[in-house]
């Protein structure tokens, strides 16, 4: 499984808009077929940033998910804005999805 994180840093005046403007781009990459999770979260601590955690079934799945339309499209809208490049981590990693965590369950 091809497991990516992603830190966008955007520009304070659109920050609260950024999951409104990143919906299309969220909804058709979690339609393609190689697509196991994509997933964003608002960093607490810093209001501008969203994390980004997305995975694909392997290295096929990923490169046709570049290759898309809507990766496009978003590409080409969000250095407009974004406050500084984003930050990746993009590795290969065993498995297939989520596991459970064995530390903590419901009492």
């Amino acid at each position: 499984m091809i497991f990516i994180t992603v830190r966008f840093t955007i520009r304070p005046e659109h920050a609260e808009e950024w999951p409104e403007r990143v919906r299309d781009f969220t909804e058709a990459t979690r339609a393609e077929p190689g697509n196991v999770f994509f997933d964003w979260a608002r960093d607490l601590e810093h209001p501008d940033r969203y994390v980004l955690v997305e995975a694909f079934a392997d290295a096929d799945a990923g490169r046709k998910h570049v290759e898309s339309a809507h990766f496009k499209t978003a590409m080409s809208w969000m250095p407009d804005v974004v406050a500084s490049t984003p930050e990746i981590i993009n590795t290969e990693v065993p498995g297939t999805g989520w596991d459970r965590m064995g530390e903590v369950t419901p009492r």
